[in-house]
């Protein structure tokens, strides 16, 4: 439930070539007091909400600002009387680079329980967590919070259809690569209107949760902020939609 919830409501579409590493554009596209909005469906029922923040933080890594983002999820409704979810993720990210240099996680789903720490050291390779460091293939390695904003804030203007990236994530106490490919442009009904958008797949491993051959989707804003407003994935049950509810404090008018 965890790892749905995470990569659904963050939107993985984070692009970091196997060749080369795409530039970020000159600023990034989310400023402080962004605040984006989330239910996630199962079928025609909300199963759960979550809130993603770009918060002022007066903490500082290796003498260097950093923006700080906040992640909040939960179930709702009948969802959260058999399966209560309560997580809270932080992440600390340069503001320069946007690569992170701490995460911390809070879950509380049902009677399981885990707090985790981990500080990356990117120009050293490694991560240092809970149970112990961990060795990185690059000198960016993410956290999937900051996975989400740092592709965000990257230029991809010369993407083409079929174009495949690969990014390194620290999640569970291991380090793992995820592949995305670009699909094309698609426009998307939302709470926020009919918005032209960006479509991607990224690869997902068949487990307990998906698929062999489960396929997830995701949407984002054809313009300067690079919203995810949907995402979708089958399940071994039914499917699994993410729609966004509301966007504040973007950095330009949606879909400009």
């Amino acid at each position: 439930m965890r790892k749905l919830i995470l990569f659904l409501t963050l939107g993985l579409i984070g692009f970091s070539s196997s060749a080369q590493e795409l530039p970020l554009k000159k600023e990034p596209i989310f400023k402080e007091g962004e605040v984006l909005s989330y239910k996630l469906k199962y079928g025609f029922l909300t199963a759960a909400e979550a809130t993603i923040k770009v918060m002022a933080s007066d903490v500082k890594f290796d003498n260097k600002p950093v923006y700080r983002l906040v992640v909040d999820a939960q179930t709702s409704g009948t969802f959260d009387i058999f399966y209560k979810v309560r997580d809270h993720y932080d992440s600390y990210i340069d503001k320069t680079d946007l690569t992170p240099y701490f995460y911390q996680e809070n879950i509380r789903e049902a009677s399981y329980r885990r707090q985790d720490k981990a500080r990356f050291y990117q120009d050293s390779k490694k991560v240092v967590a809970n149970k112990g460091t961990f060795a990185t293939p690059t000198t960016q390695t993410f956290d999937l919070v900051s996975a989400y904003y740092f592709s965000r804030s990257l230029d991809i203007a010369k993407l083409k259809i079929g174009d495949k990236f690969k990014l390194n994530y620290f999640l569970g106490d291991e380090i793992s690569q995820l592949e995305i490919q670009y699909v094309g442009k698609e426009s998307i009904k939302s709470k926020l209107g009919t918005i032209r958008c960006l479509k991607f797949s990224p690869s997902i491993k068949p487990g307990r949760i998906f698929k062999k051959d489960s396929k997830l989707y995701l949407w984002i804003t054809d313009d300067g902020n690079r919203v995810p407003v949907k995402a979708e994935v089958e399940i071994l049950v039914g499917s699994v939609t993410l729609e966004i509810k509301s966007a504040e404090g973007l950095r330009y008018p949606i879909g400009k």
